[in-house]
């Protein structure tokens, strides 16, 4: 019966051409690793125009061809860091947000209360945000427009404390392509995660629409010590 419940990740992506940008945290199915997933896909030139960097605590995008950027607002940000020991990932400037608050011995959800969903009309895209802490429990948040008019949001939070070993939740900014897009309903997607990390970033990779994928980033976290392993792909190589 619980099985029912549970996702397949190559499905999910294949089946839709446009999720937007997507968190996957879980853990492997041996139960040593967390694992962390994080891929921006894009429509527009201007969004297609970006790959991932390493920086030291984590990663950032970045123009591929800066002469082409046209406004890097909501595309130019930090989407994964490491703060106060936590890993934080979002689809937005709000890791910076999250992180300035985790600094201060205040908690993540205190940091996305003073946020709210994308001012990108007429899409109004939901911001997507988790925290992997370092005993391997992890939290999912979304928040997305509530109105006609764009003047309410709403805010959901996901706790997950105790991570079941191969699987994983799978959060996305769209239900579906569309114009405006239809912001992801419903709680974080329970999937399978039975993969290394070699295998689990090219099922991802390859299971995204090839026209608007961008970038993936995929790190598996060891639980015991603390080593990280991390791939990343960008649709564009410098």
């Amino acid at each position: 019966m619980f099985r029912n419940f549970v996702y397949n990740i190559q499905e999910e992506l294949q089946s839709n051409a446009y999720p937007g940008r997507g968190i996957i945290l879980g853990r492997t199915k041996d139960n040593k690793k967390n694992v962390i997933a994080y891929f921006i896909m894009g429509r527009s030139e201007n969004s297609r125009n970006r790959i991932f960097v390493e920086t030291e605590d984590g990663i950032r995008t970045e123009a591929f061809d800066p002469s082409k950027m046209t406004d890097p607002s909501l595309i130019i940000y930090h989407p994964v860091r490491i703060c106060e020991g936590k890993t934080v990932v979002t689809n937005g400037d709000q890791t910076d947000t999250i992180c300035d608050y985790l600094k201060q011995g205040k908690s993540y959800i205190e940091a996305l209360r003073t946020r709210e969903f994308e001012p990108d009309a007429p899409n109004y895209t939901s911001r997507i945000s988790a925290v992997v802490n370092e005993d391997g429990s992890y939290d999912i948040s979304i928040l997305k427009n509530f109105t006609s008019d764009r003047t309410a949001n709403k805010r959901f939070f996901y706790e997950y404390d105790k991570p079941v070993a191969g699987l994983g939740h799978f959060i996305h900014t769209y239900m579906c392509d569309g114009d405006p897009l239809p912001p992801f309903r419903g709680e974080p997607k329970c999937i399978q995660i039975d993969y290394d990390i070699n295998d689990f970033t090219n099922l991802l990779w390859e299971s995204m629409n090839e026209i608007n994928k961008i970038s993936l980033f995929v790190r598996y976290i060891d639980l015991e010590t603390g080593e990280t392993e991390t791939i990343i792909k960008n649709k564009y190589q410098k």
